[in-house]
């Protein structure tokens, strides 16, 4: 067998070259596959399990695969949720010597499934409802580093439950352009596909009644263009306002912070009277926090969380008197000074109720609320007495309280 194993800049696991290469994917024995949940594709897709990883496989033209890759591998770098492709395999040839498709090697991503594995659980109507947020928050954050999907829709997203609601990942980047600006042209267009798209696809679990009957396809198409608009307009506006109105500005950093996305910097501009100041705020990826604070501390936290957890490491880069030192130096010091002592003081016996992060995080929301009756701040240790005493033993068993939560 001739081929050629293209994978550039992803280290491929060695059982990789061991898969059958010179069959065509549908002759691939059931022994080499594993079994997931697919959405619907116009190309044959098989999964693989190598190592500890499991894989897709698609066939797909050379020039297609080529082009799908390279897309992914930039929207891995933008940090445009998307599955993160390993590579190509080209040159294939069956044992007779007959040309074989080439073949687009991603990784699978955990615990996601596609769109009608989440329906045909007759999913209600606000859950339909949370999965069109997800889509859009997707395609505000593909238009927002330059790429046009060209073919929006539920059956080329997978979707993860994030705290109840959902997270949205491209899957199928076979249509999708990257420019350095899309104009808005280009983004209606896929506004306009992506709603004719996912009207079709309701209206096809209607059909095989796994949509639930309260459901409208049509009013639920027709709902993206609008949250899609909502949210392009607050991450990309500018806003004037008089030079006395500066709450405005905390406002609009709220509305960004509830949607998910932080803001790095403001961009400030005063007009000619002095009497009015425009701000356009320069946004940065949702997940930001979360991000900073793994890379400082190796705490992986949920979003909320690590804002919380930074604000007091800033407090305590300050409280210590090093604004000048590394914060590196700084989050190292933090986790074995602050953070670690005071998880370590739970009781055995408790440790189920809470997270780590959580249990920090309430510890600090205790700690304003006691300051606040106290008038003066009382310190981390006095509100971590006072809440292993009084506070935690009151908390549900939050492992065994997870397990009895029905699924959505």
């Amino acid at each position: 067998m001739c081929m050629a194993l293209h994978l550039v800049g992803v280290p491929a696991p060695a059982e990789l070259y061991d898969l059958p290469w010179d069959l065509p994917l549908e002759q691939w024995p059931a022994s080499r596959l594993v079994g997931l949940p697919r959405g619907i594709s116009r190309h044959v897709v098989r999964f693989v399990r190598l190592s500890d990883a499991v894989y897709a496989v698609k066939e797909i033209g050379a020039f297609v695969a080529e082009k799908e890759y390279r897309l992914l591998r930039a929207m891995e770098r933008a940090g445009v949720p998307a599955v993160q492709s390993l590579g190509i395999v080209e040159g294939r040839t069956s044992p007779a010597g007959e040309p074989l498709e080439t073949a687009l090697v991603t990784r699978h991503l955990e615990f996601s499934l596609p769109y009608r594995a989440l329906f045909s659980q007759m999913l209600r109507p606000e859950t339909a409802i949370r999965l069109l947020d997800a889509l859009a928050v997707l395609l505000v954050r593909l238009h927002l580093a330059g790429f046009y999907w060209g073919d929006c829709s539920l059956s080329n997203t997978l979707f993860r439950r994030d705290a109840g609601s959902f997270a949205a990942y491209l899957v199928d980047a076979e249509t999708t352009e990257h420019h350095a600006v899309l104009s808005p042209g280009q983004r209606s267009y896929d506004l306009s596909m992506a709603r004719t798209n996912i009207i079709g696809e309701l209206m096809d679990l209607q059909d095989g009644e796994l949509l639930d009957s309260a459901v409208d396809p049509i009013a639920i198409g027709d709902s993206i263009a609008s949250r899609y608009g909502d949210l392009w307009r607050e991450l990309t506006e500018p806003e004037v306002f008089r030079a006395g109105e500066r709450y405005r500005v905390d406002a609009r950093i709220r509305r960004l912070n509830a949607l998910g996305f932080d803001v790095a910097e403001l961009e400030v501009v005063t007009g000619v009277d002095g009497d009015h100041v425009q701000i356009q705020p320069k946004v940065v990826d949702a997940g930001h926090h979360a991000r900073r604070l793994l890379r400082l501390t190796g705490l992986d936290v949920e979003e909320n969380q690590a804002r919380r957890l930074l604000n007091d490491l800033d407090a305590y880069r300050a409280a210590t008197g090093q604004g000048e030192e590394s914060e590196e130096i700084v989050a190292h010091q933090w986790v074995a000074e602050v953070f670690n002592p005071a998880v370590r003081q739970v009781p055995k016996e408790m440790r189920r109720k809470l997270e780590p992060a959580e249990f920090f995080h309430e510890i600090l929301l205790h700690r304003w609320y006691l300051s606040e009756q106290a008038g003066r701040d009382i310190g981390i240790e006095a509100a971590l007495r006072s809440y292993i005493v009084s506070i935690l033993p009151t908390k549900p068993d939050e492992k065994s309280l997870l397990a009895q939560v029905p699924g959505i």
